[in-house]
């Protein structure tokens, strides 16, 4: 039997290594636990979803027992993506959810995504759930437990929405994820030609991880484009939620980029509107932003908390450089990979040259996410070290509202604490290389004279 411990308890979610972190038993306390705070709130109905890993059916039936037990009803929309359970928390009549996935972890990890009376709860409401199950005052009751499914009225809100200007190829990458049920069908309805890669649902994942974040979970699909005729790539992660894109010439297009694109659309729209982007992002954003007429606003990194900004400003649109992407204008302010997709498509339907557009997007040279492996907790206390006195000579502007964010004329570094990993995440950027190497020195003297033995990764 898993122990409950409160490391699985993350800052966006719950995600735990089964029959060692996670079982049945303790997927029962969190129904119970959420169901307490369901009804708390005065509600009485929650949905639940499942991604297509093999542990889902048994965890998700669990979960419902626990919600069950506190007296409230049960909508069980089967095995879907990610932003289909928070689809049903807009369209049915329950403005609370729970999507068992383990989103893009390996394949003997589960959790749990909730939204909470409409909102994706994070930070303290997610430990809150650990101190019901530990106090165990759990409301009580006898709720009722139906199915319901919503595939084919996702797919038609998506279809009603998006126009294409013409029928495109396209070859899509889900990593064997449950992204693979929805996508294929999806464009086909668009009026796209499709190539599927690894769309059979399989929670083994026997190709490639399905995360579109790292560039060797995108080789499959760049050489799909390549000896193939379809004129862009698709990516999406293991619950559908995160998008990656390809160039017929194989260029990544990485979504801080692809939010510059959404965003000139939007603010075509939302004159003067907000576009949030998190901490990891390009600094180009910021002058696209600005010369589309809107508003550009850095925040903090993590799904949960992009989309209570996104409530609190008003955002038509934000994203992060993971690859979660927040579309209010048009759509419902959750990220969706799928709708994402979708909106890509139908702007590169009205371009006459989709590669050499996609690839003029601004961009310079910029390392992928980069980590320094420590103990549970390491991180955090590392970066408060940092943060306590952020001098960097020759810098701009020292931004500190996630982690260390130095800027300079010509670039940037950033080092965070990640919330789901002891992990400290760096990224850099820069105009030439000799600035790139040079910002990299400065972040990692800063990082070793508070931790002196660290091995950095550049």
């Amino acid at each position: 039997m898993a122990q409950l411990t409160p490391g699985i308890f993350k800052a966006y979610d719950i995600r735990g290594i089964l029959d060692q972190t996670l079982d049945t038993t303790i997927a029962r306390q969190i129904g119970q636990a959420f169901g307490t705070a369901v009804r708390a709130r005065g509600e009485s109905t929650v949905v639940i979803g499942r991604d297509g890993r093999l542990s889902g059916p048994s965890l998700s039936a669990a979960l419902a027992q626990g919600l069950q037990s506190t007296g409230v009803e049960v909508i069980d929309i089967g095995m879907v993506a990610t932003p289909v359970l928070y689809y049903a928390t807009h369209v049915l009549n329950a403005q609370s959810g729970i999507m068992v996935t383990g989103s893009h972890n390996p394949p003997d990890y589960n959790g749990f995504k909730m939204v909470l009376s409409g909102e994706a709860i994070y930070g303290a409401a997610i430990t809150a759930l650990y101190q019901t199950i530990l106090s165990g005052s759990f409301a009580s009751g006898s709720g009722g437990y139906r199915l319901h499914a919503l595939r084919d009225a996702y797919l038609q809100r998506i279809v009603s929405d998006v126009k294409l200007a013409r029928p495109m190829k396209i070859a899509i990458d889900c990593g064997n994820g449950v992204a693979g049920a929805f996508a294929g069908d999806l464009y086909r309805q668009l009026g796209c030609e499709v190539t599927e890669l690894f769309c059979e649902v399989d929670g083994n994942f026997p190709n490639h991880h399905p995360d579109p974040a790292h560039p060797e979970n995108l080789q499959d699909l760049i050489a799909a484009l390549q000896n193939s005729d379809a004129e862009i790539g698709l990516a999406f992660d293991g619950d559908g939620d995160r998008l990656g894109v390809v160039t017929k010439d194989g260029q990544i297009i990485y979504p801080d980029r692809q939010l510059m694109l959404f965003a000139t659309d939007v603010l075509s729209r939302h004159p003067g509107g907000t576009i949030l982007y998190d901490v990891k992002c390009t600094r180009h954003i910021a002058a696209v932003v600005h010369e589309a007429g809107g508003v550009p606003v850095m925040a903090q990194t993590g799904h949960s908390l992009v989309k209570a900004r996104m409530r609190e400003t008003g955002a038509p649109l934000g994203g992060e450089m993971s690859g979660h992407l927040f579309f209010k204008d048009r759509w419902y302010g959750f990220d969706d990979g799928l709708y994402a997709g979708a909106r890509l498509l139908e702007l590169a339907s009205r371009m006459a040259d989709v590669t050499a557009t996609l690839n003029a997007l601004p961009q310079s040279i910029s390392t992928p996410e980069l980590q320094i492996a420590l103990t549970e907790g390491e991180n955090h206390q590392l970066v408060k070290r940092l943060q306590s006195n952020p001098h960097f000579d020759g810098a701009e502007q020292v931004i500190t509202i996630d982690g260390v964010r130095v800027e300079y004329a010509d670039g940037f570094g950033l080092v965070r604490a990640s919330n789901t990993t002891p992990v400290l995440v760096l990224r850099f950027e820069a105009e030439t290389e000799a600035a790139l190497a040079r910002i990299q020195q400065a972040l990692g003297a800063a990082i070793r004279a508070v931790k002196a033995d660290v091995v950095l990764p550049f």
